[in-house]
């Protein structure tokens, strides 16, 4: 008698990680994948052939006939833009993962994996690590953190209420690769950053901020923490980075620049004012959840999934340099470098950080 393939279902599949876990599971074919994403490919993906493919919004769309009969359900799916208009990034991550977890409690799922964030800490150390049992009430000023400290919230409520789910949780530090090329430029740099000033030698000086730490790891391996993840009976949750630890001295080294000190104060009202006038996408709360967020300790990651990174944080920001000044990307809508239409003009007339293209 043949075994029933393990079903898998990856909600949000088409951005950065999506279609980094996408390839990763293309590498079991016993496994049926389902990709579920508001924009779809128009074509298979060539790494990825056989993903069934459903356009849903999360916050609306009916789910259950989508979950039942899923092994396991990766909540991928998230907003960063538009960053003018909060009330929408919650539609789709507070109110769109409650949907999302409402329907695989229902559906039976016996496992959710689901994207957390080194945003979702408290603040916390830069000078040691912490592990995952640190408070996770996010950054005040955050709406990124805010909304994936709520989401954990009802992960936190689901596992009290529905014991037989298998909950895991992966809390990943900023996550590049050089097919995310064109969707970071769009949801961080915004329309009029000039590609070729992501060459290192071009820019010259890094601002020295107080507590501007953080750590980063390739797409590729995050997705290989989700795979280990889903063909794994272990729970909880996990965090994820590589090495080295990202500061001003190893920005300097990439870029061949000198550092600079410059107050964190004075760097935010540069933000606040930039994004005030829509020159770029990126309000200052963003700089808040940087320099407030802990640097965090891999060892259970490390000794439960026997994860480890293929590649350095400072592999992963070359990658994504090398992206930017090629003007990379994927072939899904988001990643896409043709999606905000010719000479950009999708971000400029729809307002800068006020919609995606």
């Amino acid at each position: 008698m043949t075994a029933r393939a393990m079903r898998v279902v990856v909600v949000g599949a088409t951005g950065n990680v999506g279609t980094a876990l996408l390839r990763a599971l293309a590498e079991h074919p016993a496994l049926v994948v389902a990709g579920l994403a508001r924009r779809i490919p128009n074509r298979p993906l060539q790494a990825a052939p056989h993903v069934e493919w459903h356009s849903v919004d999360i916050a609306a769309s009916d789910l259950l006939p989508l979950f039942r009969g899923a092994d396991a359900v990766v909540h991928l799916a998230w907003e960063i833009q538009p960053s003018r208009n909060v009330a929408q990034l919650r539609r789709t991550n507070v109110i769109g993962s409650e949907n999302v977890f409402r329907a695989v409690t229902e559906a039976g799922v016996p496992s959710l994996i689901h994207a957390s964030s080194v945003g979702v800490y408290s603040p916390g150390p830069k000078y040691e690590r912490v592990d995952e049992d640190w408070p996770t009430d996010g950054i005040p000023t955050s709406f990124y953190s805010a909304h994936k400290a709520a989401v954990e919230r009802m992960l936190d409520r689901l596992e009290r209420d529905v014991p037989s789910l298998r909950v895991v949780r992966l809390r990943p530090g900023l996550i590049f690769s050089r097919a995310a090329a064109s969707e970071i430029r769009r949801l961080f740099l915004g329309p009029l950053f000039p590609n070729a000033l992501a060459r290192p030698g071009l820019i010259r000086i890094v601002p020295e901020i107080s507590r501007l730490v953080f750590q980063a790891v390739h797409s590729d391996d995050v997705a290989d923490a989700y795979r280990r993840a889903i063909l794994s009976d272990t729970r909880g949750a996990f965090n994820v980075a590589a090495e080295p630890v990202v500061d001003s001295a190893q920005l300097a080294k990439i870029f061949h620049a000198r550092r600079v000190t410059l107050s964190a104060s004075i760097a935010r009202a540069a933000l606040s004012v930039s994004w005030g006038l829509r020159l770029q996408p990126t309000p200052p709360s963003w700089l808040d959840l940087a320099r407030g967020v802990p640097l965090m300790d891999v060892r259970r990651i490390r000794a439960e999934l026997g994860w480890s990174p293929s590649k350095t944080s400072s592999d992963a920001l070359l990658e994504l340099l090398a992206g930017l000044r090629a003007r990379s990307g994927g072939p899904t809508p988001p990643l896409h470098p043709d999606t905000a239409g010719a000479l950009r003009h999708g971000e400029i007339t729809s307002g800068v950080g006020r919609m995606n293209p």
